[in-house]
Formats: structure tokens, C-alpha cells, sequence
């Protein structure tokens, strides 16, 4: 993987994020009249990369050291920096404080609505630019391989994803694994005919509790192309060749990478239909378990169905799929407060290894739009120090028409500091120590 790259794209589409998010508070802060002290990309703790202050701007512009977010310090707010001594003084026309509640309400809302806004414009573009295109279910005539897990239940390797509770399956996204998980019933092409798999309500536990995923395509191996000089080269394999056992057993994608990986610098038997004859080639995989071989991918080897958008049905689009990611993710929040759930907990390496090795435009804003829904949610959550706390405490006001004290929103943003604080170390050492075990 080149670390460097998927580095580079993480601070680079959390910086997208935190900008947009930090301006939303900015913006309703300045229509309101709010005086804003700071706008920053990233903290600065003790000194700033950069800053600078506008001749007759009441705001100072930086970006901070410390990538880990950025903030707008908006006079007269109880904050992260937690500033007593302008809080201590007697509140200002200009101050966050001395506005009504419902204004109030909007500036610290704004920052999540222009977060989901981002993602639902992201979305409408990638499908205006790109359209979509998935391989259908049902054309990949040699079904998914499930993991041991998914077998204990009823499915079988090769088996054709049909239906979900009679909703039809026509992709393998995140959207027809939740389908399947909130089924009773999926319906499969086995062996040319129907099987019905009844499916348990705690199906995504065990998945959790496994960790080894649910399903992904049984991918025959066919040759793309042969590196020169490689073992492959050498054996006689051609592009085309289609590989259908190892050894004399029955082979796919998987089994193949795993043979030669466990016959490092010894003969493998290949079975292989070649121009519609079968035939069979001795290969030895080299010392790292390698054989020089380009594989076909899986658009490559069945039909892609491509979908286009013009610019006017781009836009529902985009909100469709913003809302439906929305959706999947806070009901997917359901499995994250189960012991399973804990666990998988993940922080930074977590999300930067979701970013492909190299750049790729769509995947990088794909994962863009994603995690500004997910930021959007989390910074929504009641949780005092987050956005959703400041809103909790201001729906409070509004229906009691009583105010907590400045004590008490102090103390609550110290706890919400601290459990947050706590949150991100536990989630980064759950990386680190996935890595090293």
C-alpha cells in the first residue's frame, strides 16, 4: 500500500469536511451578527502554521498543527476552548450568548446541515460525472463465496443471490447487505433451482463476533496478461487462459492466489480451458508465492450495467443516495453499542484504509460524500462538546424557557471533552492493535 497517498487523501477529505462544517457555524454566525474570533483548519495548540487577521475583520484565519479537526471560536460560546475570562465578563450585543435561542439553535445546527449538504451535492456530481455501474447479481452465473459464518445458516459457495423477504437483489453493496440483515427470508439460485435460507434476527452479531465478513463474488481466475521472464511466462500460460482447478481440485480466484502462496518454488498443476480445450501446465510460483499473472476483473469477465444521469436527475439522485446512506448508517449504529460492536470500533488507520492505495477521483469523493454523513451523525449525537450537546441544551431553553448556568455548560463540555478525548484513543488503539495481532 503507499502509505503516503492514503495519507494525503485522508487529511485531504477531512480538511474538505472540517471547512465545510466549521463554515456553516461561520455563516449563521456573520448573518446573525455574531462576532466569530477564529477559523481555523486543524488546532493549534500553543502556535499556528498560519494565521492572519483582515484589517477591519473581527476574525483571525489559521490553519493549526494539530490535524485532528478545526474549530470556529465564536465570541461568547462555550467551547472546547473553554476561554472563562471573556465568559466571566458581562455579555456584549455581538456574543453567541446574548442571542435568542432559535438563533442560537441555527448556528450550531448549521455545521451538520452543510456537512449532509456536502455529501448529498457530492453524490449528485459523482453520478452527473460518472453515472453508476455494478455488475448484476444475477449475471455472475458463479455466485458468491460465503464465509463459514454465512454457511452455518444455509448458504453455499455458488450460490446466486436472488431476493430479500421477495425484494429483488440486483447489486452487492452495503445497501443489500442491510437487506439481507433485516430479512426473514433470501431466496438463492442453487444448482438451477430456488433454495430459501431463513435468516436469524442475530445474524449481524455472529458476523461481529467472526470477523470474517458475510460474502464477496466467486471470481473465476482467467488471465489477463503474463509478465515476461515470470514462472507463468515460462510455463506457457497465455492471456485467455481460463484456470478451473489446482491440483486436480476445483479452483476460483481465492484458491488460486492461496496455492501459490503455499507452493513457494515448488510445482502446481494447473487444469485450464484454453480455446475451448482442456489442458493441463505445470507452473512454480517463486519465492514470495508469485507467478507473474495479470487476473481479469470481475467487469472485465461479466456485462457492467451503467446507469447516466443528466444534471437535472443527478440532483434527486444525489439526495436519494445521501438519504439512504443516512439511513444505513444510524441504523447500522444499533450494532456499534453491543460488545462485537465495541470492538470493531476503529479510529484514523481504520478510515485511511478505506482510501484506495492510488488516487482514484470517484473513490476519493465517494469516501468524501460517506464520511461527511457519518460527521454529519456523529456531530449531531448528545453529546456534550459535540454540536448535538449545544442543541440538547438549547432545546431545553427553548421548551423550558430556563437556561442552564454557565457552570453547568462548563462542566458539561469538560465531560463531553473528556469522553471524547477517551473515544479517540480507545478507537485508535484498536487500529494499532489489529495491526500488530
Amino acid at each position: 500500500m503507499n502509505i503516503l497517498s492514503v495519507v494525503l487523501q485522508l487529511i485531504a477529505s477531512l480538511s474538505i469536511l472540517v471547512l465545510v462544517h466549521e463554515f456553516g457555524h461561520f455563516l449563521f454566525a456573520k448573518i446573525f451578527k455574531v462576532r466569530v474570533e477564529k477559523f481555523y483548519l486543524f488546532f493549534n495548540p500553543w502556535f499556528s502554521l498560519f494565521k492572519y487577521k483582515p484589517r477591519n475583520s473581527d476574525t483571525e484565519y489559521g490553519i493549526g498543527w494539530l490535524p485532528l479537526g478545526g474549530y470556529v471560536k465564536i465570541a461568547g460560546m462555550i467551547d472546547e476552548s473553554m476561554d472563562r475570562k471573556q465568559l466571566a465578563k458581562p455579555p456584549k450585543p455581538w456574543e453567541f450568548r446574548s442571542q435568542p435561542a432559535w438563533k442560537r439553535l441555527i448556528i450550531m445546527v448549521a455545521g451538520v446541515v452543510f456537512n449532509f449538504l456536502l455529501a448529498i451535492a457530492i453524490y449528485a456530481g459523482i453520478l452527473f460525472h460518472w453515472g453508476e455501474e455494478y455488475v448484476r447479481l444475477q449475471d455472475v452465473t458463479t455466485g458468491m463465496e460465503f464465509s463459514q459464518t454465512a454457511k452455518n445458516i444455509g448458504f453455499k459457495d455458488g450460490d446466486v443471490l436472488l431476493s430479500a423477504d421477495g425484494a429483488e437483489l440486483k447489486q452487492f453493496d452495503e445497501s443489500t447487505f442491510r437487506k439481507i440483515l433485516e430479512s426473514k427470508e433470501v431466496k438463492v439460485l442453487r444448482d438451477g433451482d430456488t433454495a430459501a435460507i431463513a435468516v436469524p434476527d442475530d445474524f449481524m452479531t455472529r458476523l461481529l463476533q467472526d470477523k470474517q465478513g458475510f460474502a464477496a463474488f466467486r471470481v473465476p481466475f482467467v488471465v489477463k496478461s503474463v509478465m515476461k521472464d515470470s514462472p507463468a511466462g515460462r510455463a506457457g500460460l497465455i492471456s485467455g487462459d481460463s484456470i478451473t482447478a489446482v491440483n486436480d481440485s476445483i479452483a476460483f480466484l481465492p484458491d488460486c492466489i492461496a496455492a501459490f502462496a503455499n507452493h513457494k518454488e515448488q510445482p502446481v498443476i494447473l487444469t485450464l480451458i484454453r480455446q475451448g480445450k482442456e489442458e493441463k501446465i505445470s507452473v512454480v510460483p517463486d519465492s514470495k508465492g508469485k507467478v507473474g499473472i495479470y487476473m481479469k476483473t470481475l467487469d472485465e469477465l461479466y456485462p457492467v450495467h451503467k446507469i447516466t444521469y443528466n444534471l437535472v436527475q443527478s440532483i434527486p439522485a444525489g439526495i436519494k443516495k445521501g438519504v439512504q446512506k443516512l439511513t444505513g448508517y444510524v441504523g447500522d449504529m444499533k450494532y456499534v453499542f453491543t460488545k462485537e460492536g465495541v470492538e470493531s470500533i476503529g479510529g484514523f488507520g481504520m478510515i485511511a484504509s478505506m482510501f484506495p492505495a492510488s488516487f482514484n477521483a470517484q473513490a476519493f469523493w465517494e469516501m468524501t460524500a460517506l464520511l461527511s454523513v457519518i460527521l454529519a451523525f456523529m456531530n449531531i449525537l448528545p453529546i456534550p462538546a459535540l454540536d448535538g450537546g449545544h442543541v440538547l441544551f438549547l432545546l431545553y431553553e427553548v421548551i423550558t424557557r430556563r437556561k442552564p448556568s454557565q457552570r453547568f455548560m462548563e462542566m458539561a463540555q469538560m465531560a463531553g471533552m473528556v469522553f471524547l478525548l477517551t473515544l479517540l484513543v480507545y478507537a485508535n488503539l484498536n487500529d494499532l492493535f489489529r495491526a500488530l495481532f
